[in-house]
């Protein structure tokens, strides 16, 4: 049976899905020491995800500067507190890196905020949101992808949590592993469907008619018993 994925998909479906369970390693890089070795490790690997976090402000004219890298394999994560390290020359390295395929969402903005704190040419990165479209997918942020691909729900709860804390909480270190890693199961899981066509794209309004029809038809055979 192929796999059903929309091209749009509604919000309203997430809050019945299951959240999404990191069960991989998470390492918090604060120094220059810690980060070279972090690379070192980091190129070894066939393809990483990532991601980048950045304090919120609730302030007018208050704009803080990118504060976390977070670049995952397929069972770990590395955590670069970029307000304690800021781009040292190995965090640099492995963003030139042109060997390792980087896989990330709107990434674009991404690089324009790390950019911010140093110099550097982009190496080999991978943009989901590019990709995603070849499928017929046009709801692009992370949670409704993985949702559509996955039937798992993301939790963005800690997405406006202080990215600046001296000491990140348990709870954020997740949600900003989750983030990195779910980007190589995207990537992979969309090389797969291209390759083997096994899925069938459905339109979200056709759906919702059909989800409206039935709740019709039970409601009339409800008054009828």
């Amino acid at each position: 049976m192929k796999k059903i994925i929309y091209n749009r998909f509604n919000k309203a479906w997430l809050s019945d899905l299951p959240r999404v369970i990191y069960t991989g390693k998470i390492f918090v890089i604060v120094s220059a020491e810690e980060a070279r070795k972090a690379v070192d490790y980091l190129l070894t690997m066939p393809i990483l995800g990532v991601d980048t976090e950045t304090r919120p402000s609730f302030a007018k004219n208050v704009r803080y500067k990118c504060s976390l890298l977070q670049v995952a394999t397929h069972h770990n994560c590395f955590l670069f507190r970029l307000n304690y390290t800021g781009l040292t020359p190995d965090i640099i390295r492995l963003l030139e890196d042109k060997t390792v395929p980087k896989v990330g969402l709107s990434w674009h903005d991404d690089i324009h905020s790390l950019k911010e704190l140093g110099q550097f040419e982009p190496g080999n990165f991978i943009d989901l949101q590019h990709h995603m479209r070849e499928i017929g997918i046009e709801d692009l942020s992370l949670q409704k992808l993985y949702a559509n691909l996955f039937a798992e729900r993301i939790s963005k709860t800690d997405r406006l949590s202080n990215w600046e804390r001296d000491v990140l909480q348990d709870k954020q270190k997740v949600y900003a592993a989750i983030d990195a890693w779910a980007c190589i199961r995207l990537y992979e899981e969309l090389i797969r469907l291209e390759t083997t066509g096994d899925y069938e794209l459905v339109d979200e309004e056709t759906e919702l008619e059909i989800e409206e029809e039935f709740k019709l038809y039970e409601k009339i055979a409800a008054e009828k018993r």
